[in-house]
């Protein structure tokens, strides 16, 4: 009767304020309040016997509360449009101003069923506080706005929170607060889905500044059967069973902070991924995981991402289908090994990979630092092709190789590489420094077209192998190219900077030079294929084997077989020096009809300037050839256009010594080998049958321009005048002796 008594009196001296304020606040036992609108209040009367206090409007009761269960009332103010749920371990305080309009909110223990069926207002649930046992289910007819403004919440049999509406959740991460979310290691048997500690039926917009710390045991950490989408906050995976972020939509982020570390993938979309902004920080050891992983296309146009990848066969960035990299700053530090999976007759390995994509990769911008150490390791790889128009890559692999038997039952090796396409490779600007230095570590490897630059682009491409062959006895199963494809490779423009333990550039079938800068410093074989196109730029090659190798590798060598493979050069400049074999070799033709061509031979032994097995037709163009005193030498073919001279010195011309040759009392060639000569091939444009000729050795050149020995715009004083004479009239080939 007391109780009664002191609510008559609350409820009579509170008129006034009720009518003051927007609700009235009616706190229970269980530690909720609900709160009802002024406005929906005709009268307040006790009913059944004086236990239950019912609230009134048109004549009807509205709400009933037994006055047992009711420890006080209030009026006062609130946000229309929020309910506040605050979780303790004494209880729970529940306040819902929606609790006679559509909200039910219902109340075990600590975990809390949110039920709305209000249709066209947008609830803010605002949670804090702390629980070690408590949850969150929430269902909605409409989309609504969850704010995390402090909680702590572990549930041991279940998400923390579970959202079963399929619309639309904004998750407020509260400016200021840290907000912890844990599950327990076994779910209880549930009908609906509950695939993550925090788990939505719906689409996820993450905002806010706060901070959320997450973690599952068993399950994803985050997930969502639609989108999600993160435009600010800061999360943190510590753990999880499963993926971090897992999506059946897609996934995008413009902003905030990731920082994940779970057994299964960082990111997981079975969707395509779109990154705009903000920050991405992964560490995972544990192998076959990816980073960032799509089921269709993966596009990134800026922000940070920092990726660690310990575990074999692990992946970066993986894509199902085309990625699009425009913008943003990669890290992607990869140390896992190649798994041997069992396929066919053998085995198929699976590479730890920072960039994959089962399809094309177009790199448009951004910067990427990209190191492997592991074996077999990947940088970028992708199953069609990959086209770079711009950016900064660097990339490092120091992982060896190792031979195993593939698909087919047959004796292989496999090998790291920086950058590796199924398909073609394009790139069109930007600047690419590669390097490995493992075991049959390779730069560029293709298994279709490269091609370097455009009429109207420069790019920079740097690449450096420094490992040793790949062989099992005699037999050599991967060596450490530099660039390698399968199809043709093309150079239009740019800077090409190559040094290599094996080969620099390898084509199965057509090498083209159109324009550019080509240096390859250091290499066993600088530039080979069945067939060699210069037709532009300038490519300055050194090798200790041979410089130019137009080969179709049906020929052993020593042999003298013509297989049909040929070198053009048509225009620009070709500077190839060898130390330790042939300068230029064709196991078929030589044809040159323009440019600029120096052979730079080794002086003693038996290579030569250069070697070839068909025919060697100088038909335009200036050719300088200096090589040692092997009797192998041969002079140009008689079937020349252009008149030519074979000239063997009796002793050594030095790399100090000039070599001129005057047509008609005119400077025509001054010359310095770079390793010294004894035999000269020599043609231009200038020499004509019937012509005379003078040939010095020594003397001085003033202001003048070296372009690999050939020096030309200044004054030539003569030394020792070796031979004089008079070109054959009937001849292109002239034979001289010093």
């Amino acid at each position: 009767m007391k109780k009664i008594i002191l609510l008559l009196s609350f409820l009579t001296l509170g008129t006034l304020d009720l009518f003051a304020k927007d609700y009235l606040f009616i706190f229970s036992g269980d530690k909720s309040v609900n709160a009802i609108d002024r406005a929906d209040i005709d009268s307040i009367k006790f009913t059944s016997n004086q236990t239950v206090l019912s609230i009134y409007k048109d004549n009807e009761v509205i709400a009933s509360y037994p006055l047992s269960k009711i420890d006080s009332l209030t009026f006062g103010s609130i946000d229309v449009n929020e309910v506040m749920i605050i979780y303790s371990e004494s209880g729970i305080v529940i306040t819902n101003p929606f609790a006679n309009k559509g909200i039910n909110i219902s109340v075990n223990g600590d975990d809390v069923t949110v039920n709305s069926k209000l249709s066209n207002i947008s609830v803010d649930y605002i949670l804090s506080g702390t629980t070690s046992s408590g949850s969150l289910k929430l269902y909605s007819i409409y989309k609504y706005q969850l704010t995390l403004n402090g909680v702590n919440m572990t549930n041991n049999d279940g998400p923390a929170i579970n959202l079963q509406s399929s619309k639309m959740c904004t998750l407020v991460l509260s400016e200021g607060t840290t907000n912890i979310l844990a599950d327990g290691a076994t779910y209880a048997s549930s009908s609906e889905d509950q695939k993550a500690t925090l788990f939505s039926e719906g689409q996820i917009i993450f905002i806010g500044d706060g901070t959320l710390n997450i973690s599952s045991i068993s399950k994803h950490a985050i997930a969502s059967d639609d989108y999600i989408s993160l435009k600010g906050g800061n999360i943190n995976v510590s753990s999880a069973g499963k993926d971090a972020i897992h999506v059946n939509d897609y996934f995008t982020m413009s902003d905030g902070i990731l920082q994940l570390t779970p057994s299964g993938d960082g990111i997981d979309s079975e969707g395509h991924i779109d990154i705009s902004g903000g920050s991405i920080t992964f560490t995972s050891s544990v192998a076959n995981v990816k980073a960032i992983s799509a089921d269709s296309t993966i596009n990134v146009c800026g922000g940070i991402i920092n990726l660690t990848l310990k575990g074999n066969a692990a992946k970066g960035l993986k894509g199902k289908q085309d990625m699009t990299l425009s913008g943003g700053t990669f890290t992607i530090n990869t140390s896992g090994a190649a798994i041997l999976e069992a396929s066919g007759s053998g085995y198929d390995p699976s590479y730890c990979t920072a960039i994959k994509c089962n399809h094309s990769i177009y790199i448009n911008g951004g910067t990427f630092t990209i190191t492997a150490t592991g074996t077999g390791g990947k940088g970028i790889s992708a199953d069609n092709n990959i086209e770079i128009t711009n950016g900064s890559i660097t990339i490092s692999t120091s992982g060896g190789g190792a031979i195993y038997t593939n698909t087919s039952g047959k004796t292989d090796a496999y090998n790291a590489t920086c950058l590796t396409s199924d398909g073609n490779i394009v790139i069109i600007d930007g600047t690419i420094a590669l390097s490995s230095s493992g075991a049959g570590g390779k730069g560029v490897s293709s298994d279709g077209i490269f091609t370097l630059g455009s009429s109207s682009t420069s790019p920079t491409l740097s690449i450096t192998t420094t490992g040793s062959e790949i062989s099992l006895g005699n037999t050599s199963y991967s060596s450490p190219k530099a660039l390698k494809a399968d199809g043709d490779i093309k150079f239009v423009g740019g800077t090409t900077l190559i040094s290599s333990a094996d080969d620099g550039i390898k084509s199965e079938t057509n090498v083209y030079v159109n324009g550019g800068n080509i240096v390859v410093s250091k290499s066993y074989e600088a530039i080979e294929a069945p067939f060699i196109y210069i037709n532009g730029g300038i490519t300055d090659i050194t090798a200790t084997n041979d410089a130019i190798n137009a080969t179709k590798g049906l020929v052993s060598g020593g042999t003298e077989q013509n297989d049909g493979s040929c070198l053009y050069v048509t225009g620009g400049i070709l500077i190839a020096s060898c130390t330790n074999g042939d300068a230029i070799d064709s196991n078929g033709d030589i044809l040159i009809t323009g440019g600029l061509t120096i052979a730079n031979g080794p002086s003693n032994g038996i290579e030569e300037a250069v070697d070839f097995n068909g025919i060697f037709n100088m038909n335009g163009g200036i050719f300088i050839g200096a090589g040692s005193n092997s009797n192998m030498t041969k002079p140009m073919s008689n079937s020349s256009t252009q008149p030519n001279m074979f000239i063997s010195s009796s002793s050594l011309i030095s790399s100090s010594t000039f070599l001129n040759i005057q047509i008609n009392s005119t400077d025509v060639i001054t010359f310095k080998p770079k390793y010294g000569g004894y035999k000269f091939l020599i043609s231009s444009p200038d020499m004509t049958k019937g012509a005379s000729y003078k040939i010095y050795t020594g003397g001085s050149y003033s202001t003048s321009i070296n372009t690999g020995g050939y020096y030309t715009g200044g004054t030539y004083t003569p030394g020792n005048l070796k031979k004089s004479g008079t070109l054959s009239l009937s001849s292109t080939v002239n034979t001289i002796n010093l």
